[in-house]
């Protein structure tokens, strides 16, 4: 199967390694020094206790992805405009476009950069990887998922194909119906923690040592899953509860990449994290003053 991977990061670098590996024939839509570490040397995954390096085809040529069946995109979402063009083009000559960017609103976003809507999944994946140096990429996680599915909630040939090459790799993958669901899902466990290590510059540890901490955390969960009620989004009644007990369950050093983000001074995610949630708050007349808050004083 041919693959194209817009983003050469943890994700999407990780992703191109096990696919490859596995072998698919994987095209990647890579820059500057890492492209070309990537060419001379070939894509390195580096775990805590073992690595390997697998030789993956990576360019900087838009139209070396075309005829790729589907095409994962991996980039952060202040970067999703630069491959904009990039994205229309493949999804106008039949490719089909699964995002794996944070946040609720990727869709629509893709759709305003001139992607076609039918060529449109939803994807979502829970993972933790960094791109390290030039050609290297750091495994976190203990374990991966990955789920894509239609956003009509409708079953189909090419979501399940996607699902089975990325299973080749070992990693867990599913369909699902309920796409929208698996996405405000994954958001309101990520947004959540990542205002809260933002806002105190920490890893997730330091927040759940303190009653307050703790807190925060929980008002910071409750207000996404009221918000998300208040569009009608179909979340369990067990949401909150659910979303802080996989909280409590991650390693002390979590930190989310929106907080190191943020303290790297850079370009961050806040307007797709806690920005989109006190905007939804606004228009549905739901309180969010956690999330306010760290729009307020995050915010570039």
């Amino acid at each position: 199967m041919r693959i194209a991977i817009v983003g050469a990061g943890g994700v999407g670098g990780y992703y191109s390694a096990l696919l490859a590996r596995a072998g698919h024939d994987v095209v990647l839509y890579a820059r500057g020094e890492h492209l070309q570490a990537i060419r001379h040397n070939g894509l390195t995954v580096r775990n805590s206790d073992s690595s390997f390096t697998v030789p993956v085809t990576a360019t900087d040529i838009a139209a070396d992805l075309d005829g790729a069946e589907w095409a994962m995109v991996a980039v952060k979402s202040y970067s999703l405009a630069e491959v904009g063009p990039v994205l229309s083009s493949l999804a106008a000559g039949g490719t089909t476009i699964v995002p794996l960017l944070n946040g609720v609103t990727v869709a629509e976003n893709l759709q305003a950069l001139g992607v076609s809507e039918k060529q449109i999944l939803g994807g979502a994946t829970v993972m933790n990887a960094h791109k390290v140096g030039p050609g290297v990429i750091e495994h976190l996680s203990r374990k991966e998922r990955f789920v894509v599915g239609e956003m009509d909630g409708t079953v189909s040939s090419r979501a399940k194909s996607i699902a089975a090459a990325i299973e080749t790799t070992g990693v867990e993958s599913l369909t699902s119906q309920y796409i929208v669901l698996e996405l405000w899902q994954k958001f309101n466990m990520l947004c959540a923690i990542s205002a809260a290590c933002g806002m105190a510059r920490s890893n997730l540890g330091h927040i759940r040592r303190s009653a307050l901490g703790q807190l925060l955390l929980e008002r910071a969960v409750g207000e996404i899953a009221a918000v998300a009620r208040a569009m009608n989004v179909a979340i369990p009644l067990s949401q909150e509860s659910d979303t802080l007990a996989r909280i409590a369950a991650m390693p002390a050093e979590v930190k989310p990449s929106f907080a190191v983000d943020v303290e790297r001074g850079g370009p961050n995610e806040l307007d797709v994290l806690s920005g989109a949630v006190s905007q939804f708050g606004r228009l549905t007349n739901t309180s969010t003053p956690v999330h306010d808050t760290a729009t307020a004083v995050l915010g570039r």
